[in-house]
């Protein structure tokens, strides 16, 4: 459905006077060549020339723009059921989601799969924007009507946060400023309500991550002895004299320095990225992971994931991909369906076993070695997974370990 994201962040970016002359310039004359009035705020994002032909999203388009109060990075994912896996990407690392409801048609099926794609993912607050208002003339009684219908449906879901605005995109009504033509809302305009939201970090701080990347032996007199083992901290905090555990073998040391971009550092926390060095010589390589040896994930080879499968070709049974955690990657297979999503109602569907495009689906995944892995609502960074397809290389699948 054409719900008018694009045209809804294009409004974002115009009244708020986030647009550069030369983006606003280019955006006026394509504009006039395709005969409308005015500024066709939808072409400030879709940039792709299919998007522009067929006057829809296709790709995520990220848009950064800054006010008095906020940064903010903008993904405009599809809302069209073919490009779904494009709003798991985008969605993935949010902060909150935005959910365009066309009012003339109120809560429909990619509503409902977007709301739980959103509800999977974590994201901790939700804005249903019920968006063309004037289109129905402006109807407090269609807003009410909508919101009653995505609270009923959501009331199933893990959103602990959801916000209601009936907004305008196209006329800028409850956009940025206050509509004149919905008095009867009290509430805050959208980027009123971007700008105040309370957002916490989604890092965990208690559970200490560093999955290994590679190892560093530097050929030179000044490092003769130097062993570190470099990456990305995932969660936690790591400081020098910590005894850690070097997963899966299970062997323990302390840590010996941490060294940063800079220089050695006392301590370092997630997302930094720094090479630690131990005081034992273990036998360390990329996939493996450094955990505080007081408090370990759990090292398992059959998985329960929440699976959302984004490729047009149907899973095959007991076939083989390579599946993707932190920086393990190894080979691994599709067990068993235990049940499927029926978006429109959210029941469970155990008989139904094959998996197509946009299906979401509860898996066991047996993997040939263990991984080292939290559950995803814990820990985003060492509950995800993805799975690939060694013949084509590409990515099939995402999933939220449980």
């Amino acid at each position: 459905m054409d719900d008018g994201k694009s045209t809804l962040i294009g409004r974002l970016l115009y009244d708020s006077k986030s647009i550069f002359e030369d983006q606003l310039e280019a955006v006026e004359s394509t504009s006039k060549q395709k005969g409308h009035e005015g500024v066709d705020l939808a072409l400030f994002t879709d940039g792709l020339r299919d998007e522009r032909e067929q006057g829809i999203t296709i790709d995520v388009a990220y848009r950064y723009f800054t006010t008095p109060k906020r940064k903010f990075i903008i993904a405009d994912t599809p809302g069209h059921i073919q490009y779904t896996r494009n709003m798991v990407t985008g969605a993935s690392t949010a902060n909150a989601a935005i959910i365009l409801v066309d009012a003339r048609h109120g809560v429909i099926e990619q509503t409902k799969r977007h709301a739980f794609i959103a509800s999977l993912l974590n994201i901790p607050h939700v804005i249903v924007c019920i968006n063309k208002m004037d289109l129905v003339d402006f109807s407090e009684e269609v807003y009410h009507k909508i919101t009653g219908q995505f609270e009923e449906f959501s009331s199933k879901m893990l959103i602990p946060d959801i916000r209601f605005i009936p907004i305008s995109a196209l006329l800028g009504d409850n956009v940025v400023n206050r509509s004149e033509n919905m008095d009867w809302y009290q509430g805050a305009p959208l980027l009123h309500t971007l700008e105040t939201m309370h957002i916490s970090s989604d890092i965990n701080k208690v559970d200490s991550r560093f999955p290994v990347q590679t190892v560093l032996r530097p050929q030179s007199k000044e490092f003769v002895d130097y062993r570190g083992y470099a990456g990305r901290i995932s969660s936690g905090i790591f400081r020098k004299g910590d005894q850690v555990a070097v997963l899966p073998s299970g062997f323990t040391s302390r840590i010996r320095s941490i060294d940063g971009p800079a220089g050695e550092l006392e301590e370092a926390f997630a997302p930094m990225s720094v090479s630690i060095t131990l005081e034992d010589d273990i036998d360390i390589s990329r996939g493996d992971m450094i955990v505080r040896a007081n408090n370990q994930p759990e090292a398992v080879q059959d998985l329960e994931v929440m699976l959302c499968w984004l490729n047009d070709k149907p899973a095959q049974p007991r076939a083989k991909y390579t599946i993707m955690h932190t920086s393990n990657e190894q080979k691994a297979m599709i067990k068993e369906v235990i049940y499927k999503i029926d978006i429109e109602t959210l029941n469970r569907n155990g008989d139904d076993s094959e998996l197509k495009m946009n299906d979401i689906c509860k898996v066991k995944i047996r993997t040939t070695k263990p991984l080292m892995q939290d559950p995803y609502r814990e820990n985003r960074y060492t509950g995800s997974i993805i799975l690939i397809d060694d013949n084509t290389n590409e990515t099939v699948a995402a999933g939220m370990i449980v």
